[in-house]
């Protein structure tokens, strides 16, 4: 199996997920301890998608985030550089309306300029090599007035609750990856957790490419954040 390293160089971390696709909802499971659910809950609550509207589900991966959002009346385009991921949600959501699957690179997406009402990318943000480069990716195909919102791993602001979280990663994870059959996914999770951005920085890059009224809302304590922003245009 490849294994990506902190650098993301594109064919790496794509094929990581390519050899973890089948499995990759029921790991997500595994390791949140199925909080992965409330968190994809929370993510379709913020979007707000409504019928009409078009929708951008970036790293969308099997297209378990997208659903909602089609089902809710929008048109959702879920994306991915992952062939793989790809392959396996066209499989599993056949028959769901209003949902297609395009192969994309989040540093040069496949789309117009200002053709979606709504942008969103959930635990996707942190595998892109140049993250402002892709925050103002997605700013340029949001229309003016387009929403975005971003979930991501963060860092709890207690400091208790942090040292935890971190001793977690460093030791959790890898005992976790000695007997998992993708060991390389698990590392490279405790690793580019570790190395990501708290809230407050990661708002700061997604001003600095371009969007405004920025503001976040922590879940779980901290564990993971929800980020919103708005296209000026």
């Amino acid at each position: 199996m490849t294994r990506a390293s902190l650098d993301k160089q594109p064919a790496d971390v794509a094929a990581m997920f390519d050899s973890t696709a089948e499995r990759y909802d029921l790991l997500n499971s595994l390791m949140t301890g199925g909080q992965d659910r409330r968190w994809r809950r929370e993510v379709v609550k913020a979007v707000e998608a409504r019928p009409g509207e078009r929708v951008l589900d970036l790293a969308a991966g099997t297209g378990t985030s997208s659903v909602p959002f089609a089902e809710a009346g929008a048109e959702t385009v879920a994306c991915d550089f992952s062939l793989g991921m790809l392959r396996v949600g066209v499989r599993r959501q056949t028959g769901v309306e209003r949902l297609r699957f395009v192969a994309g690179d989040a540093l040069k997406l496949p789309f117009a300029d200002g053709a979606f009402d709504a942008v969103t990318i959930s635990f996707g943000l942190r595998n892109v090599a140049d993250t402002v480069r892709a925050l103002q990716e997605l700013r340029r195909v949001a229309k003016p007035g387009g929403r975005l919102l971003v979930c991501e791993v963060s860092h709890p602001p207690n400091g208790v609750l942090a040292t935890g979280h971190k001793m977690h990663l460093r030791y959790g994870l890898p005992l976790l990856a000695r007997v998992s059959s993708n060991p390389d996914s698990y590392r490279y999770l405790a690793e580019s957790t570790l190395e990501w951005p708290d809230q407050a920085a990661l708002a700061g890059l997604i001003q600095k490419a371009g969007w405004e009224k920025v503001r976040w809302r922590n879940l779980t304590f901290g564990v993971v954040a929800l980020h919103h922003a708005i296209n000026p245009g």
